[in-house]
């Protein structure tokens, strides 16, 4: 387990969950001290930092990666299709029934509430001891603006939601609350800030919502285009400068080693994360869909089994070409080897089966004939003959191995049956090479160079600590993009970048067996769930979705 975690939940928090009508909640029942202490702010905090770490763990981030042009969720058989929700991301035809939606929009608005909780405790929403909860109170507003557009603004507890706020007034709430706090949060960075709101975290959001600001301010989402002006460019360059100027952060570790179960506050690129242990913060579990379905013991010995059913698109692994660059080594394909303490063994991967446990369609006379196979993944992902309905690619080992697999977040060998597949490895939210990157962006989109780093400069920083090719002419906007694809993969930020750029209605994987996809944008956002609704009948559901 992380030496850094530590059991602060003294005090219970109730968790309020969205869509309830009584959000109101009698504080002094509950409450006999004021938390007049920066320890005993922090225990009753926890509640708010905890609210979102199951739906990061699996729902927001498959939402985010399967509905965009990374990966692709494959049924094999009838395993693993429950109800087509993940075929859905994938073809872009999802409705507001999905079965992963509620626990995003749930789960950000239980923190929202957890966080006004705790606000009323504080009594001063303008003090020190505020200021964190104010700043994570954004970015929960900030995931229900991104993926649902409008949303209910709640500052104060409240008997009822109110109506739900266009999506341009949440967005410029979000910068308001930040910019009102930011000065107040903590400068410090370290074992004691990890995970929590700092003066970084803030800068860093401001500068995702100031880079995303026509996408978020266009009155009606399917209407954004590329080319809409942004007003906010300088601002989202200033923000980034704020960071890069504080020398707190930096591209000191090594890319793989960053994102495996021994992370933690060490690593000098996480500005802010969710952190997991697969003991006492469960529900990290990216690794149980990307191993492949018989390889639960190739990376380890694990007791439980995996489901296997993420493949990379192969247009998308093709952006991982730059000659020495460490982010090549993110998928594993071909032939495969048992793997020790995060690096490949001399010794295959062998399976016993049969000519027909590789090719259920195998009819020869040695069909079932038993022998030992060099398990191989294939680059290309292909669906049975009636496999369209449920992107089937069938449950032999032919099925089972197609398409190359995610390490980035490596499994969790240590993990235990009792402790339900959960990995120790915390996400990181914010990076201080998205830093880097956003800066380039801006800048490329018409935002003034600052301290002397022009796009490509900033993007040989990159570059440099991953050991790619540096540039030697300035980059264009779909090249940065690109770079983005190498450095983000599976961190949840492919579809954000997808809509800034006008490309997430583009064809990829097995989307033309839904061609509505390709022009239906009022997709950019997700419908409110049905079961909110059923709880909020006077909102309205988003456009297209009715």
């Amino acid at each position: 387990m992380k030496k850094y975690i530590k059991s602060i939940l003294i005090l219970s928090m109730v968790t309020v969950v969205s869509g309830c009508t009584k959000l109101d909640v009698d504080i002094k029942s509950r409450y006999t001290r004021f938390p007049d202490s920066q320890a005993a702010a922090e225990a009753v905090s926890a509640s708010a930092y905890n609210a979102y770490r199951g739906a990061m763990g699996r729902d927001h981030w498959m939402a985010q990666t399967l509905s965009g042009d990374e990966a692709v969720s494959v049924a094999m058989g009838s395993d693993w299709y429950d109800g087509g929700v993940y075929r859905q991301f994938h073809l872009h035809n999802w409705t507001a029934d999905n079965g992963i939606l509620p626990n995003i929009w749930n789960s950000a608005m239980s923190g929202i509430a957890s966080c006004n909780e705790i606000l009323a405790l504080f009594a001063n929403d303008e003090s020190t001891i505020s200021a964190p909860i104010r700043a994570i109170r954004a970015y929960y507003y900030f995931i229900l603006m991104d993926n649902f557009g409008a949303a209910p603004i709640m500052t104060k507890l409240v008997a009822q939601q109110p109506e739900r706020s266009p999506r341009a007034d949440v967005c410029k709430f979000i910068e308001a609350e930040l910019l009102a706090v930011k000065d107040r949060l903590p400068v410090n960075v370290d074992a004691g800030t990890y995970g929590k709101a700092t003066q970084y975290m803030a800068a860093a959001l401001l500068a995702k919502l100031y880079l995303n600001w026509a996408v978020y301010t266009t009155p009606d989402v399917a209407n954004y285009t590329p080319g809409l002006p942004n007003e906010k460019l300088r601002n989202a360059v200033e923000m980034c400068d704020f960071i890069i100027t504080s020398g707190k952060f930096n591209l000191s570790d090594r890319f793989l080693t960053k994102f495996r179960p021994d992370n933690g506050p060490h690593i000098k690129d996480f500005i802010f994360a969710m952190p997991f242990d697969r003991e006492r913060q469960q529900g990290m579990t990216y690794s149980r869909f990307w191993i492949h379905r018989s390889a639960q013991k190739q990376f380890g010995d694990l007791p439980q089994s995996v489901g296997g059913t993420f493949r990379v698109l192969p247009a998308y692994l093709d952006k991982f070409n730059l000659t020495g660059d460490e982010r090549n080594a993110s998928y594993i394909g071909g032939k495969q080897y048992y793997w020790n303490n995060y690096a490949p063994t001399a010794n295959p991967f062998l399976i016993n089966t049969s000519k027909r446990g590789i090719d259920q369609d195998y009819n020869g006379s040695d069909a079932d004939k038993k022998f030992d196979w060099h398990m191989e993944f294939t680059r290309e992902i292909t669906l049975r003959p009636n496999g369209a309905a449920t992107l089937d690619v069938g449950n032999d080992q032919k099925g089972r191995s197609m398409g190359y697999r995610s390490v980035k977040f490596y499994m969790d060998v240590n993990v235990t049956a009792a402790q339900n597949r959960s990995q120790s490895n915390d996400v990181p939210i914010f990076r201080y090479a998205d830093i880097l990157l956003m800066k380039a962006e801006a800048i490329l989109r018409g935002a003034t160079a600052t301290n002397g780093e022009t796009a490509m400069a900033l993007m040989n920083q990159i570059r440099s600590y991953v050991k790619a090719p540096s540039l030697t002419t300035q980059p264009d906007l779909d090249a940065l993009l690109d770079e983005r694809a190498r450095e983000f993969a599976d961190e949840s930020w492919r579809r954000n970048d997808l809509i800034r750029f006008g490309k997430f209605e583009d064809n990829w994987g097995f989307r033309n067996l839904y061609p509505a996809g390709f022009t239906e944008k009022y997709r950019r956002i997700f419908p409110v769930p049905t079961t909110v609704l059923n709880l909020n009948t006077n909102w309205r559901q988003n456009t297209g979705y009715n």
